[in-house]
C-alpha cells in the first residue's frame, strides 16, 4: 500500500521519454503516483532503433503493469539461443524464456515496436498532457527552501523551470542528469568494436523463434533474430547485427568494483573515450562495408549475405559504455536504465536492466518517503548492474568463439569432434552471466507491484 495515503505524493519529473522513462511512468502510476511529468528532447517522437531483447526479468515487470497481451502481439517469444560457426556448425544451443523455466517468456521486438506500447499506455492511464516533447533539459538546480520544490529542472528557451520534488534522469548514455553530476566525466569509452545493424524483411529461419550468434572469428562476429511473426507473405522481420574490432581500446576501464568516480582514473587504466574516426550514433552505410567483414561465411540455414545486402537501411555504431558510478543520486535527481548503467549490447540486457530499474524505484518511492526510498533503490540496483558491467565487458569478444575458432579454423560437421563432451557441457553459454536472474530467483521472488 502506498505510504502517503490522504497526502499529496511528490511530483516527478522524468527526463527521457526512452523505454526507461515511459516504465518508469507507467511503475509510478501503478503505485499510486500521478503527479509526473516527462521532458523529452525530440520534436516528434519517431520509430527508430532496431531489434532489442526482453530478458523475462523484464516481461515478468511489464506483464505486472498489465502489458502481456500487447506485448505478445508485437513481439517474438525466444524459445533457442544457438552459436554457430561461421562455416555453419552447431557449436552449442540452449532453451530460452519459458523453454528454460521461467514463468515468463523472452522476448525479441522491434524498439519502435516497444516505445509505441509503452507511450500508448502511458497516454491512457496518465493522460494525454504528461509527455512534453521538444523539452531539452540543459541542467538543474536543488532548491532547499522549506515548502518549495526540492529540484528545478531547466530545458532549452524556457526561462522558467520545471519544479518538482524527483528529478529521474532516464535521458540515455549521454544523458544530461548525469553529466550534470560528474561533470569531468567525459565521453563514453569505446572498446574498438564497430557495430552495423539493420532490420530486413526475410523468411524465417529455423523455427522462426531462435535467436544465432555467428563468427568463430576473434574480430568478427553476427547475430541474427526475427522481431516479428511472419506476415501473410511468410516473412518475418529480421534484425541482425554484424560486429568488427576495428580499433583498440586502452585497457578495460575503472575497476567496476573500485567504486571510483569517473574521470579520475589515467588514460591507461580507461577505454579509448573516442570512437573510431567516422563512427556516429547516426551514419549510415552501403552493404558493401558490412559484407567485406563476412566474406566467405556459409550456412544451410540462414542467408546472412542476403539479408545484409537487402537491407533498407544499414547504420553504424560504436561498441560503447561507461565506467561504473559511486553513486547515483544527487539530493532529489536520480539516474535510470542507460543513464546509470550503461553496458555493451552483446548480453542483450540493456532495455531489460532499465524497467527493472523503473519497477524497484517505484516500488520504494510508494513504500518510504523520497529520500528514503532513492537510498533503497540504489543499494538494490547499484551493486547488481555494477556486476552485470563488469560480465558484459568480460564477454566480449565472446571467449566461446575464439576457443573453437583456435581448434577448428576451417570449420566442423560435429562439434564434439573439436571441444569434448564435459567441456562443453560446463560451457552453459557465455551468456548466462549477463542476463543477471535465473529461473528459480526470479519466479520465486515476490512481486513489486504495489497496492493502492
Amino acid at each position: 500500500m502506498s505510504r502517503y495515503g490522504r497526502r499529496k505524493p511528490p511530483r516527478i519529473v522524468i527526463a527521457g521519454a526512452g523505454i526507461g522513462g515511459l516504465t518508469t511512468a507507467l511503475s509510478l502510476h501503478a503505485a499510486g503516483l500521478d503527479d509526473v511529468v516527462i521532458l523529452e528532447s525530440c520534436p516528434k517522437m519517431r520509430a527508430v532503433g532496431a531489434g532489442i531483447n526482453l530478458q523475462p526479468a523484464a516481461v515478468r515487470e511489464l506483464t505486472e503493469l498489465g502489458l502481456a497481451q500487447a506485448l505478445d502481439e508485437v513481439a517474438v517469444a525466444t524459445t533457442r539461443l544457438q552459436y554457430h560457426h561461421r562455416y555453419g556448425g552447431l557449436i552449442w544451443s540452449e532453451a530460452r524464456g519459458r523453454a528454460a523455466g521461467y514463468r515468463w517468456p523472452q522476448y525479441s521486438v522491434h524498439r519502435a515496436r516497444l516505445q509505441d506500447l509503452l507511450l500508448a499506455a502511458v497516454r491512457q492511464r496518465l493522460g494525454p498532457d504528461v509527455l512534453l516533447t521538444g523539452r531539452r533539459l540543459v541542467r538543474y538546480e536543488q532548491d532547499r527552501i522549506p515548502g518549495g520544490p526540492r529540484v528545478r529542472a531547466y530545458v532549452a528557451g524556457e526561462s522558467e523551470p520545471f519544479g518538482c520534488d524527483l528529478l529521474i534522469g532516464a535521458d540515455g548514455i549521454n544523458s544530461t542528469v548525469r553529466a550534470a553530476m560528474y561533470p569531468d566525466e567525459g565521453p563514453p569509452l569505446h572498446n574498438g568494436i564497430s557495430m552495423w545493424r539493420g532490420v530486413t524483411q526475410g523468411p524465417p529461419f529455423l523455427d522462426g523463434r531462435t535467436m544465432v550468434i555467428l563468427g568463430c572469428n576473434s574480430r568478427v562476429k553476427a547475430v541474427v533474430y526475427a522481431v516479428s511473426r511472419p506476415d501473410r507473405a511468410g516473412r518475418s522481420l529480421l534484425n541482425w547485427v554484424v560486429e568488427s574490432r576495428t580499433g583498440t581500446g586502452l585497457g578495460t576501464g575503472t575497476d567496476p568494483g573500485s567504486g571510483t568516480a569517473p574521470g579520475t582514473g589515467s588514460d591507461a587504466e580507461r577505454y579509448a573515450a573516442e570512437p573510431p574516426a567516422g563512427a556516429d550514433w547516426d551514419r549510415t552505410v552501403p552493404p558493401e562495408d558490412v559484407l567485406a567483414h563476412i566474406d566467405g561465411w556459409r550456412s544451410d540455414f540462414l542467408d546472412l549475405h542476403g539479408i545484409v545486402a537487402a537491407a533498407p537501411r544499414i547504420g553504424l555504431y560504436p561498441m560503447i559504455d561507461r565506467d561504473p558510478l559511486p553513486s547515483w543520486t544527487d539530493g532529489r535527481a536520480v539516474l535510470l536504465g542507460d543513464a546509470a548503467h550503461p553496458v555493451y549490447p552483446t548480453g542483450s540486457n540493456g532495455a531489460s536492466q532499465a524497467v527493472v530499474d523503473a519497477r524497484v524505484l517505484a516500488y520504494e518511492l510508494a513504500r518510504h518517503d523520497v529520500d528514503e526510498a532513492l537510498s533503497r533503490y540504489e543499494a538494490a540496483r547499484r551493486p547488481h548492474t555494477t556486476s552485470l558491467l563488469a560480465a558484459h565487458r568480460r564477454l566480449e569478444p565472446d571467449p566461446l568463439l575464439r576457443q573453437v575458432e583456435a581448434l577448428a579454423p576451417n570449420g566442423f560437421l560435429d562439434i564434439r569432434h573439436v571441444l569434448p563432451a564435459d567441456r562443453l557441457d560446463g560451457i552453459k553459454s557465455c551468456t548466462r552471466q549477463v542476463t543477471g536472474t535465473d529461473a528459480a530467483e526470479l519466479n520465486a521472488r515476490t512481486s513489486w507491484s504495489v497496492l493502492v
